[in-house]
């Protein structure tokens, strides 16, 4: 034909596939618009970018394209070298699909098992995968958290980080790091915390990851630090607090008593879990406390007032601000308080005295009594109840899904069926992120669906449309068993091979449209279904495989990617290469053996009788 004519016939051919591609892959975003937390707002952007983006494109592939086609191909008699060479190979993978094709058609229980068999083994992939809210990134930079018991000094604690600084010099990949004793991140500020801040080399000046130096220096700590509790932690992905663990498990109760037990059951529990590691709880019930109790008696018959004992305490041990001045510009305070070696045991009360109203001065260990004794560090609420919080680290290869399942699973057998648990934090995120996300998986099947089912004014050729996705999503979550093997990280079913799946359904649905669209056009010019479907998908076999191709190929980039950042691009890449893979083979056999079970006979309209080829296909009658 002349390129005009070529274009204009080509365009009108596949115009209403075109245009059914271009709603269904917008339609499949569309959804990630409505997501909400973190995650939403990493996806709601990504999700209206790519639905514009393939809105624009299919106006593009119905105006600009086809112009172009008739403006720059030319007429020719002959082809090349090239040209003849793989139009043979290409000849001949037709000619051999063809002949594959007829048998199952002829075959088509064996068709019908196959899918069952694939749909099995989606069910068993999904199964056998981890889940978790998103694989931890080499950022370059470590965290390390470090608690003292409770009742600890400042100078107890900053003795600690002194070894914690001797154990970051001797790591090679350190280029600084910042230590810092009672940080001042919560009131009150806590003297037996501390944090420090550790800063990697950059990717390329370093042999190991981030997280083969957290684990060296977790051990080190461990053996060099054995009076405090400090570890190693890498920073969560998504905008999570940077001093949050990744594992926090809220246990409800009536009376803090009560939920102490039920916080002592569970993590006893928990430290059987050998993965399960750095475990605390955020209910202290033990701070140790000093308790000065008054004679009031005694203070009366010495003539000294309570409020003069007091003031004496608050001053001499807790200090206090008497005054400023002023040196060379600048400012400091006086505080008045006993040097620290006067005020470490409870026997130096005996050196502080009190005056009376007679101005005699009486010891003050003949008024008081001391009482050694243990009070709540902090009393916490969650939901308006009185609740506990675990907190957690993951051994490697220990996901964030299997610690939570662990842990209600304890909490049921340990503290019974009635127990209140929930969660918080990133852990609480990891759950509510993964409910979205199936929503919205769930919505975007609908949308396709239905958009699918306007345009093809039929609710059977959706149907068989729809039979695709499936066999994607087996293939998808097969490359992420795959990734996990490989790489040994990210995968899993987390918030990027998520959206990956839920991209694959409109990436897959495409050859099922091409397929069903064409075989309808077959069957509107009287042709049987069994022929019908085998020429279209015999002669759409080319366009599908070159659009697999396309977006395999666009993918793999994502799917081996390196450096900075590959943890959460891998994901997305592996779920598009794997599930196009797949679903793309087994899509060329499993659509046209549907189709001809569920697909009736057609009788054509009086101008497709006549030769027309019709601009989309109507209803096919089941």
């Amino acid at each position: 034909m002349a390129p005009l004519t070529a274009a204009l016939r080509g365009s009108r051919e596949i115009a209403f596939a075109v245009v059914a591609m271009t709603i269904t892959l917008a339609a499949v975003f569309v959804p990630l618009a409505f997501s909400t937390g973190n995650t939403g707002k990493l996806f709601i952007e990504f999700g209206l970018t790519v639905a514009m983006a393939v809105l624009v494109s299919g106006f593009v592939s119905l105006t600009l394209t086809p112009m172009m086609c008739s403006m720059l191909l030319k007429e020719h008699a002959r082809h090349g070298a090239i040209y003849n060479a793989t139009e043979r190979w290409f000849a001949a993978l037709n000619a051999g699909y063809r002949r594959s094709l007829g048998w199952t058609l002829r075959h088509r229980q064996w068709a019908v098992a196959g899918y069952a068999a694939v749909l099995a083994a989606m069910v068993g992939t999904g199964v056998a995968l981890k889940w978790e809210l998103a694989p931890y990134e080499d950022r370059g930079f470590i965290l390390g958290v470090m608690l003292a018991p409770e009742g600890s000094t400042l100078e107890y604690t900053d003795s600690y980080a002194r070894i914690w600084e001797e154990i970051y010099q001797g790591v090679p990949e350190i280029t600084s790091y910042f230590v810092v004793v009672a940080p001042g991140l919560e009131r009150p500020n806590p003297v037996n915390f501390a944090l420090s801040f550790v800063r990697l080399k950059p990717w390329g000046e370093r042999t190991r990851s981030q997280f083969e130096v957290s684990r060296e220096v977790g051990p080190r700590m461990f053996a060099m630090m054995p009076g405090v509790l400090a570890f190693p932690n890498d920073p969560p992905s998504l905008g999570q607090s940077f001093r949050s663990q990744p594992v926090q498990f809220v246990i409800q109760g009536n009376t803090y008593e009560a939920l102490e037990r039920m916080v002592d059951q569970v993590l006893a529990r928990a430290r059987t879990n050998p993965k399960l590691v750095n475990l605390d709880s955020d209910l202290k019930l033990n701070k140790p406390q000093l308790a000065v109790d008054l004679d009031r008696e005694k203070v009366a018959v010495v003539g000294a007032e309570v409020d003069a004992i007091g003031r004496t305490l608050e001053t001499l041990l807790g200090g206090r601000q008497v005054t400023r001045f002023k040196r060379e510009g600048k400012q400091y305070d006086v505080i008045v308080r006993l040097e620290d070696r006067d005020r470490v045991q409870p026997t130096d009360l005996t050196a502080i005295y009190v005056r009376a109203r007679d101005g005699q001065l009486t010891q003050l260990s003949n008024l008081v009594s001391l009482k050694e004794t243990v009070a709540p560090k902090e009393l916490n609420h969650f939901n308006r109840q009185r609740a506990a919080i675990l907190t957690a680290s993951l051994a490697p290869g220990y996901t964030l899904g299997e610690a939570l399942d662990f842990l209600e699973q304890a909490a049921r057998e340990e503290l019974g069926p009635s127990a209140q648990t929930t969660l918080d934090g990133g852990s609480r995120e990891y759950r509510e992120s993964g409910e979205q996300l199936l929503l919205i998986f769930v919505l975007a099947l609908i949308f396709v669906y239905l958009v699918l089912s306007a345009q093809f004014e039929s609710f059977v050729a959706p149907f068989v449309i729809m039979l695709t996705v499936p066999l994607a999503m087996t293939g998808a979550l097969a490359g992420l068993l795959l990734l996990d093997a490989t790489f040994g990280t990210g995968g899993t079913l987390n918030v990027y091979s998520r959206v990956g799946l839920i991209m694959l359904v409109g990436l897959i649905t495409k050859h099922g449209i091409l397929i069903v669209e064409f075989a309808g056009q077959q069957m509107a010019r009287g042709k049987d279904k069994f022929e019908a479907v085998a020429e279209a998908a015999a002669l759409r076999l080319r366009p599908i495989l070159m659009t697999t191709g396309a977006m395999v190929l666009g993918a793999v980039p994502l799917a081996i990617a390196t450096g900075p950042g590959a943890e959460a691009r891998r994901p997305i890449g592996w779920v598009i290469v794997g599930g196009l893979l797949l679903g793309t083979l087994l899509t060329l056999y499993v659509i046209p053996a549907a189709y001809t079970l569920v697909t009736g006979r057609r009788r054509a309209t009086p101008d497709e009788a006549a030769g027309g080829a019709p601009l989309h296909t109507p209803a096919h009658k089941a």
